[in-house]
């Protein structure tokens, strides 16, 4: 498959780089900045995976940087991987709030998104067994809405309605749309305290990539594992 990462240089994002060239994919990792410390870990896979990995300058933020990433990619993708985003405001009260930074992480969480299924998708419809992956949080639950981090929590909500319009605009075209929890990862943003290896969460979010695990829920919104997600 010919996969392609946002925010591929840390967390997740990495180990879903990771796991995806063990798997044997094509994977295009995209980062928003080159800085060769930042990219220490990508620059060290590329090396054992060369012809296998590809690092490409992609700012989800900016949309000539997304244009521009689709040159750097092959005529088609099978998977598109929305990975980017930021944990920023935490612990404030609504008084407290800087709305710039809110303006931020709905620039990153669901904008960049948009921006990255909007010019990519003609690659991806090129594709076979395709899907498109958002990585969400429990956070963007509205059942389950707890007080703070109000940048993040309303981004992953607007992210969860966007996987579930995209579910239905790209169903009659097959393409497998989910947006999923990673549960409480060991990573910059989780923390050291979390339970959960962000490999084990990349590993089976290949497995929803492989449709390897049945999904019984009504919604695209579900956990790393495929269990049903309150909305």
């Amino acid at each position: 498959m010919n996969i392609l990462i946002t925010g591929s240089n840390r967390g997740l994002g990495l180990s879903l780089v990771k796991s995806g060239l063990e798997k044997g994919h094509i994977i295009y990792a995209g980062v928003r900045d080159k800085n060769e410390q930042k990219i220490a870990q990508l620059t060290e896979l590329k090396n054992k995976y060369r012809d296998q990995l590809q690092i490409i300058d992609l700012d989800v933020t900016d949309e000539e940087s997304v244009r521009t990433a689709v040159d750097e990619v092959c005529d088609h993708l099978d998977v598109i991987i929305n990975n980017a985003a930021i944990l920023n405001e935490r612990e404030k009260s609504i008084e407290d709030l800087d709305l710039e930074a809110c303006k931020l992480a709905l620039d990153i969480n669901t904008l960049g998104p948009i921006r990255v299924i909007k010019h990519f998708l003609p690659l991806l419809k090129n594709g076979e067994n395709q899907s498109i992956i958002n990585i969400s949080s429990d956070a963007g639950s509205l059942t389950n809405a707890y007080s703070g981090d109000y940048p993040y929590g309303l981004s992953k909500a607007a992210l969860n309605m966007l996987s579930e319009k995209l579910h239905v605009t790209l169903k009659d075209d097959d393409i497998q749309v989910l947006s999923v929890h990673p549960g409480w990862m060991r990573t910059d943003m989780g923390g050291d305290q979390a339970p959960t290896n962000p490999l084990d969460t990349a590993k089976s979010i290949y497995n929803l990539i492989d449709r390897k695990v049945h999904i019984d829920s009504e919604f695209v919104y579900i956990d790393y594992q495929g269990n049903p997600m309150s909305i």
